[in-house]
């Protein structure tokens, strides 16, 4: 069961990974389409601009939803790193639990306003910003469940493995 877990996990997260590679490839062309048009052509295009910024907001937050593992996130974690595992434990799942209650407690709120924006439309393409705003709804909803997943593992007595300063990595 474990193993078939684990390829069908894998497998899942391929894809988002491909979802993800497809959305900046179509930002790419897009906003490459918009240069040829303004300055090789001087025919400036608007829709071109609201497709980039749509994929860019799809873009961050499908990442950080299905993409980013807990270990790439960016933290602060000179004291994290410098306490017991047992004291780690204990932050990791007041952390977990208060973004798991944050969330959930904001989620009535914004599912009503994501809702609400039915009633406005991009510019351009007259897509209906419901649509557009919708990936939230999405993003909000893998939080919860990854931090209620993290809770569970620190309440259990699991964490991420041990700090070296030594093998962190700036992300430069």
């Amino acid at each position: 069961m474990q193993q078939t877990l684990t390829f069908w996990g894998g497998w899942l997260y391929r894809r988002a990974e491909n979802v993800l590679m497809a959305m900046l490839a179509s930002m790419f062309a897009v906003f490459i389409l918009q240069i040829v048009f303004r300055y090789l052509l001087n025919l400036p295009i608007g829709w071109t601009n609201e497709v980039s910024t749509i994929l860019w907001v799809w873009l961050v937050l499908w990442g950080a939803a299905f993409v980013i593992r807990e270990e790439e996130e960016i933290r602060f974690d000179l004291i994290y790193g410098a306490v017991k595992p047992k004291t780690r434990r204990v932050m990791m799942a007041i952390a977990c639990l208060s973004t798991v209650l944050l969330y959930a407690v904001s989620f009535p709120a914004t599912i009503d306003y994501v809702t609400f924006m039915k009633v406005e439309k991009a510019a351009y393409l007259k897509i209906r910003m419901n649509w557009v705003y919708s990936i939230y709804i999405v993003f909000v909803a893998a939080v919860l469940v990854r931090y209620l997943w993290l809770s569970w593992q620190a309440l259990r007595g699991k964490t991420a493995e041990d700090i070296d300063p030594t093998k962190a990595a700036s992300g430069v």
